[in-house]
């Protein structure tokens, strides 16, 4: 039996489900996140980010990391989002138009058909795991950004030697949230090939993860 032309592709399979997982989840979400707080912090300041900045949010969800990223860059530079979770999309637009923020925008879209008014000096990627494992997504979201522009990444990894036989909890907490929960041995690996400078800091034990580096092709570079 041959399959019908309606069928979903394998990433928009993965979609559906991220999309389904967060409708779930959106009404609750910002409740669940106080422990990775520092973390949300140490990679916005692994950013450098300077007044003036452009700055992308990759699936920046209720826009929690919306202020943190305008502080930083001021008024006068701008701030993007964008998500493809109508719910978790809603609250972040409800958090920028209470805040009165005329330099934050955030959109309403997959990350493969990205599109921004400008190229950004950052791209913020927190807990975003199903981008990072989607080649289509990865190669979308570093064209809209300047050669040599600052990537952080914070996100959750197996744990590594004594702890490894907790990697089947890792595995069922990140699947309460991802269309593609596994590969989690090295998530970053997709997007490292494209950056210089590239570092990993683990955190909560190994569980986690915050990586940094710059894009490759500023002048000088390879």
């Amino acid at each position: 039996m041959t399959s019908s032309t309606s069928d979903p592709t394998p990433d928009q399979a993965i979609r559906q489900r991220s999309v389904e997982k967060y409708r779930k989840r959106a009404e609750g979400y910002d409740d669940t996140c106080g422990p990775t707080w520092s973390i949300r912090e140490r990679t916005v300041a692994a950013l450098a980010l300077e007044p003036g900045h452009t700055v992308l949010d990759v699936a920046c969800g209720t826009g929690l990391s919306l202020s943190l990223l305008r502080d930083r860059v001021g008024p006068a530079g701008r701030v993007y989002g964008f998500d493809h979770s109508p719910e978790m999309l809603e609250q972040a637009r409800a958090r920028v138009a209470a805040a009165g923020w005329q330099n934050v925008t955030v959109f309403a879209t997959a990350a493969h058909a990205l599109t921004l008014p400008e190229e950004v000096d950052a791209l913020f990627f927190h807990y975003t795991h199903d981008i990072l494992r989607s080649p289509a997504a990865v190669e979308r979201i570093v064209a809209v950004a300047k050669p040599g522009a600052r990537v952080a990444i914070a996100g959750i990894k197996y744990f590594r030697g004594l702890l490894a036989p907790l990697n089947a909890w890792v595995y069922l907490k990140n699947y309460g949230y991802n269309g593609a929960p596994g590969e989690l041995r090295s998530p970053w690996d997709r997007i490292a090939p494209h950056l210089v400078d590239f570092r990993i800091e683990p955190t909560q034990f190994g569980m986690g993860y915050i990586a940094s580096g710059r894009l490759a092709g500023a002048t000088g570079e390879p």
